[in-house]
C-alpha cells in the first residue's frame, strides 16, 4: 500500500486549493485528502496536522504549501508514520525561526503591503487576509479570473501569531527526505529565499518558471508529480 498523502493550505487559503492536486493523485492510485489548517498559531496547528497523520493508517506524506510549511515541519517531527515532507511555495523555518522574519534578508515581497487586518471577539491578537484588490497579483497572478475570485473571496483568516510565532520543536526535514515546488513568479514569498532555504535543508528542489503563488491551482500537474514521487519514496 502507498502513503497516503495529506495536504495542508497555508495561510488566507482553504482545502479547495487542493482539488486539482487530489484528482492528479487519485487518478495515480494514491489516497490524499485536505487537512483543514486552523492558522491560530504554529504549535496548535502543527499538533493538529500531526493528531490527524497519527490517526491516519499506514505511511504517511506531508505537503504543505506557504504557511502550511512550518506546519508540516512540526507536525512531521512527532509523527512516527510520516516517512516524507513535500513544501510547495512555502517557508522552511529551523527551530526557533518564525515565517515573519524567516526571509528578511531578502527583498521583501508584495504580501507585507496587501495584508487585511481584522478584530473578533475573546482576542485581542489581529486576524488577515489579503486584500480583495490585491489578492491576484500577491497570490494567484497565473491562475483563472475565476479562480482568483474565488480565492479571494474563500480566505480563512489567520491569527497574527501564526506568522510570528517560531517553531519550537526539531524541525521534520532534518530526518525525513523532503521535496519543494518553489515557484519563479512568487510575490508572496520570495522565490529566491526559498532556492536558498531549499538547498539549506537539503530538500530536492523543482523550479516552476512563471508560477505564482498558488502554483497547486495553477500548475497542478507538476506539482502533483512531485508529491507521487515523494510517495514512491516514501513506499
Amino acid at each position: 500500500m502507498s502513503a497516503t498523502v495529506l495536504l495542508v493550505h497555508g495561510a488566507f487559503a482553504d482545502g479547495s486549493a487542493w482539488n486539482k492536486v487530489i484528482a492528479h493523485l487519485r487518478e495515480a492510485g494514491i489516497s490524499a485528502r485536505a487537512i483543514p489548517n486552523q492558522l491560530r498559531g504554529l504549535t496548535a496547528d502543527g499538533e493538529y496536522v500531526a493528531s490527524a497523520a497519527a490517526q491516519t493508517e499506514g505511511d504517511v506524506v506531508l505537503v504543505g504549501h506557504s504557511y502550511g510549511g512550518p506546519v508540516v515541519t512540526y507536525a512531521g517531527s512527532s509523527a512516527d508514520n510520516v516517512k516524507a515532507l513535500v513544501f510547495v511555495a512555502a517557508f522552511g523555518l529551523d527551530k526557533g525561526e518564525n515565517a515573519q522574519d524567516a526571509p528578511s534578508s531578502f527583498p521583501p515581497s508584495e504580501l507585507v503591503d496587501a495584508l487585511q487586518p481584522w478584530s473578533y471577539p475573546g482576542s485581542d491578537v489581529p486576524e488577515f487576509t489579503l486584500q480583495v484588490d490585491k489578492y491576484r497579483s500577491v497570490f494567484a497572478a497565473d491562475v483563472t479570473a475565476q479562480e482568483a475570485a474565488a480565492g479571494a473571496a474563500n480566505q480563512r483568516p489567520a491569527s497574527g501569531v501564526a506568522f510570528g510565532e517560531p517553531l519550537s520543536v526539531e524541525p521534520a526535514w532534518k530526518r525525513l527526505p523532503t521535496w519543494w515546488v518553489i515557484p519563479d513568479a512568487d510575490n508572496a514569498i520570495n522565490p529566491e529565499y526559498q532556492k536558498a532555504t531549499a538547498a539549506k535543508i537539503g530538500a530536492k528542489a523543482t523550479v516552476l518558471e512563471g508560477g505564482s503563488h498558488s502554483i497547486a491551482v495553477s500548475r497542478s500537474r507538476e506539482v502533483a508529480d512531485v508529491i507521487i514521487e515523494a510517495v514512491a519514496s516514501a513506499s
